[in-house]
């Protein structure tokens, strides 16, 4: 009796022991199953996306919006999206092609004028010319007279000299002056065509083209409310529209600051849309942030880390701005 008693007891202590042992076994296993599946919410975002803002075209910063396709409007790579109002830009061609005429018109009076002004200082130089030389002649002539008569005759030969070296300055003075003017108004005209030639250039860039496929998003406008439509005049620098390449996606999430050490760039992510939770896309992790900041919206002092997810599957289901939870394995 006292043998059976003690082989029950032992018993009793052995089950006991075994059964604390699994409850301990299933803690630690728990445990560890919830410190390697960290799950976070997050949204998709194209990895590509391009922006479209309204140009500065040189002293136009803003321009009226005269077609657009439509919102949501599926596009292909080098389809025109957006184009804006060439009016302004003609209007200034037309008066700048004007002020060329009228400058061209004037460099021809001018050279004009200057023929004439050449023709008249040639004569006149010919004219004091023959004077020097008939006062030079007459000087000359005048060594068998009187000294008096001699001297007079000296001083009119030097007054013809004196003449002639003016007229030749004169000349050569008005040959400078209208080497500048004709320069100047030469340079005006080459000025002015370098404008319309680069006024010109610019209504080919008033027609906006995608550089990627994707779908067209049309901003809003906070000027007019309402999303941006044909008619609106933009200021340079605001966006008019966006187009996401939806053919590869990213999550962009955020991470507990406690759970910041527990990942790591590279590191392979189960995510699952809202919309169809049983689907699984794989991802991996391809940006940690640096710096860490308080979580938008959180009524509680709740820090985290930006973190981005590279989808490495692309599909056609997955849309900007769809909600996501992501599974870091």
């Amino acid at each position: 009796m006292k043998r059976y008693i003690v082989y029950i007891a032992a018993l009793f202590f052995v089950s006991a022991a075994i059964i604390g042992c699994g409850r301990v076994e299933d803690k630690k296993s728990a445990e560890a199953a919830a410190g390697k599946n960290i799950v976070e919410t997050g949204y998709l975002e194209a990895v590509n996306s391009k922006s479209f803002v309204m140009p500065r075209l040189g002293q136009w910063s803003n321009l009226k919006i005269i077609g657009l396709v439509e919102h949501g409007s599926i596009v292909n790579e080098g389809d025109s999206v957006i184009q804006l109002d060439p009016t302004d830009i003609l209007k200034h061609i037309s008066d700048k092609e004007t002020t060329l005429e009228s400058q061209e018109a004037a460099l021809e009076k001018l050279k004009i004028s200057k023929a004439n002004t050449r023709s008249s200082q040639e004569s006149n130089r010919k004219t004091q010319l023959a004077s020097f030389e008939q006062k030079k002649m007459e000087y000359e002539a005048s060594r068998f007279e009187s000294d008096k008569t001699k001297r007079i005759r000296e001083l009119e030969f030097q007054q013809a000299e004196i003449n002639l070296q003016k007229e030749m300055r004169k000349i050569e003075l008005n040959r400078i002056v209208e080497d500048i003017d004709l320069k100047r108004q030469e340079w005006q005209i080459e000025r002015t065509k370098k404008e319309i030639e680069d006024t010109k250039k610019l209504l080919d860039q008033l027609t906006i083209r995608t550089p990627i496929p994707g779908v067209f998003q049309v901003m809003y406008n906070w000027r007019g409310g309402g999303l941006v439509k044909v008619g609106d005049q933009i200021y340079s620098g605001n966006r008019i529209a966006v187009v996401p390449d939806l053919r590869w996606m990213k999550v962009k999430t955020q991470i507990n600051e406690i759970d910041f050490l527990k990942i790591h760039v590279g590191q392979k992510v189960a995510v699952r849309l809202d919309a169809m939770h049983d689907v699984v896309f794989d991802g991996e992790i391809s940006y940690i942030g640096k710096l860490c900041h308080q979580k938008w919206g959180s009524d509680l002092k709740q820090m985290v880390f930006d973190v981005e997810v590279k989808l490495l599957v692309s599909d056609e289901r997955l849309r900007p701005g769809m909600t996501v939870s992501c599974e870091f394995l």
